[in-house]
């Protein structure tokens, strides 16, 4: 192994993605240094906060740089090691991927337990997007039995995962998605109703399936899905704002919330987060979390496009639908 693969940006898009912004470059791999090992990625990890980092200008975490390697969650096995705490053969996860190899320093790197689940798992139901949901619920939402918990974008990676531990601490789910085989998925992982935004308006639907209000509102969309929630939350509903997937790539951002003056009159909790945020609680969720996985309380699926070559076909088809649960890529 002399060569590793990598993609890299080459140009910022101008808000839709196309092939032309990447290229798949072949890059020296270094000799190791004393405390480096060497890690043949077999998931990377493609989400949807990477294509803020494509563009230029003020985010909460810096753009990738024109011209060199992105990065990006992935999980692989230690092929070559010059650090004691690892061995070759070891499973590691970390945020150097969008590459087949990478020389990395042991301390950028965490071992991974395979023994009861897929390595790929640590890249979706225990890894970012899990500790995304089960965060954003444990420590802002607080959610208790008996509450009715809104989640928009669903069937996705964050998603599905918070509707799931929101039916496991005793609450009414109700989740959004855009498609009908989507929506029946929702319903097989135990959502209590389905929204399918394509067939009527989020608000609508949301009126009639929640008579009584909503009490937690985890936002994955943004725009009409957060006007709807808005509209039927009950006084001192809480709102985790994790992303807002309908602006990321779009030619022209959709129209905004005209009700926001319900955070004002319901005396809402509205609070951002990222998921670093919690990293100290990574040891807590990983223990919790694969005891649902293991007794099957905490189901998860995964699209899986193979080669590093279609990996930006994959980052393509996050924003088109084409993922239901955490979409990867299999180096």
């Amino acid at each position: 192994m002399t060569v590793s693969r990598q993609v890299h940006l080459v140009r910022r898009p101008d808000r839709v993605l196309v092939s032309e912004d990447f290229a798949l470059v072949e890059a020296e791999i270094p000799e190791l240094k004393q405390g480096q090992i060497l890690v043949r990625n077999e998931y990377i990890s493609v989400d949807p906060y990477m294509r803020r980092r494509m563009n230029a200008g003020k985010n909460y975490t810096p753009p990738f740089e024109l011209g060199k390697v992105m990065t990006g969650g992935a999980v692989g096995q230690v092929v070559e090691s010059n650090d004691e705490a690892f061995s070759v053969g070891d499973w590691v996860s970390h945020e150097f991927g969008w590459r087949d190899f990478a020389v990395l320093h042991g301390r950028f790197v965490t071992p991974i337990d395979v023994s009861q689940v897929s390595p790929s798992a640590y890249l979706g139901a225990l890894g970012m997007p899990g500790l995304t949901a089960w965060s954003g619920l444990h420590v802002i939402a607080k959610p208790q039995a008996g509450e009715t918990v809104f989640v928009s974008g669903a069937a996705g990676a964050v998603g599905s995962m918070v509707g799931q531990i929101a039916k496991i601490k005793g609450c009414r789910v109700i989740g959004s998605t855009g498609s009908a085989h989507k929506a029946e998925w929702l319903r097989e992982l135990g959502f209590d109703a389905v929204i399918n935004y394509r067939e009527a308006p989020v608000m609508e639907q949301l009126r009639e399936l929640a008579p009584e209000g909503i009490d937690v509102y985890f936002d994955n969309v943004g725009y009409d899905h957060l006007e709807a929630a808005l509209d039927v939350a009950n006084e001192h509903a809480r709102f985790v704002m994790c992303g807002s997937i309908a602006d990321y790539n779009t030619e022209a951002a959709p129209a905004g919330p005209k009700n926001l003056f319900w955070i004002v009159g319901k005396r809402l909790l509205v609070q951002g987060f990222i998921v670093s945020d919690f990293y100290d609680l990574r040891p807590q969720f990983i223990e919790e979390a694969t005891q649902w996985v293991v007794s099957s309380q905490l189901k998860y699926r995964e699209t899986i496009v193979e080669g590093l070559d279609n990996s930006v076909a994959a980052m393509e088809g996050l924003f088109t639908g084409a993922n239901t649960g955490k979409m990867l890529v299999k180096v």
